[in-house]
């Protein structure tokens, strides 16, 4: 008798980390998909920006059209992109064509005076702020679910309810370009 009490409790036990293990998986994924949507409302944020930005600088600067047409190409390329890789390296593509467009702002005195500019300007600094957090956050939660999908006896039940790594958020240029946000100060 004592054999079988000792097997139930096992068995108990067993089925008890099972599923607390699983509910574990669940709450890291759907965390990790909270953290994605964070991103995905700011960089959504960002490109409601961007026309009115250049709008603002063609006003100004018309023969820069090139430095127009690339931070236009960059934001359709960014906002096409169809997953975490592809939307890093348009990310990364966005801020440099973003930093060329301040440059090239940095040469019209009348335009560093102008509200609406720098109202768009502070609008935008706010949100390359929130895309920094926001980008944090989210490989915060990709490193623990990839953690536990890796790490054993838990990549048994990752195995069997094919719970997979995710991609980190990484920005084309690597991490210290990543921690820079886009210049938009004069």
């Amino acid at each position: 008798m004592l054999i079988l009490y000792i097997v139930i409790a096992v068995a108990a036990v067993l089925a008890l980390w099972f599923i607390v293990a699983y509910n574990g998986f669940i709450s890291l994924v759907n965390r990790t998909k909270e953290a994605w949507s964070d991103i995905d409302v700011q960089l959504k944020r960002r490109y409601d920006l961007i026309p009115n930005l250049v709008n603002s600088v063609k006003g100004y600067a018309t023969h820069e059209r090139e430095a127009f047409e690339n931070v236009t190409k960059a934001r359709s390329h960014a906002i096409g992109a169809q997953n975490v890789q592809e939307r890093g390296k348009a990310e990364g593509e966005l801020s440099g064509a973003l930093k060329t467009l301040f440059a090239v702002a940095e040469a019209y005195p009348d335009l560093k005076a102008n509200t609406n500019f720098l109202e768009l300007q502070r609008e935008l600094s706010d949100t390359e702020n929130k895309i920094q957090a926001a980008r944090r956050f989210y490989n915060g939660n990709v490193r623990d679910l990839n953690t536990k999908v890796e790490s054993f006896p838990s990549n048994v039940i990752a195995g069997i309810f094919n719970f997979a790594k995710m991609e980190f958020f990484e920005l084309e240029g690597g991490e210290e370009a990543a921690r820079q946000p886009v210049e938009v100060k004069f």
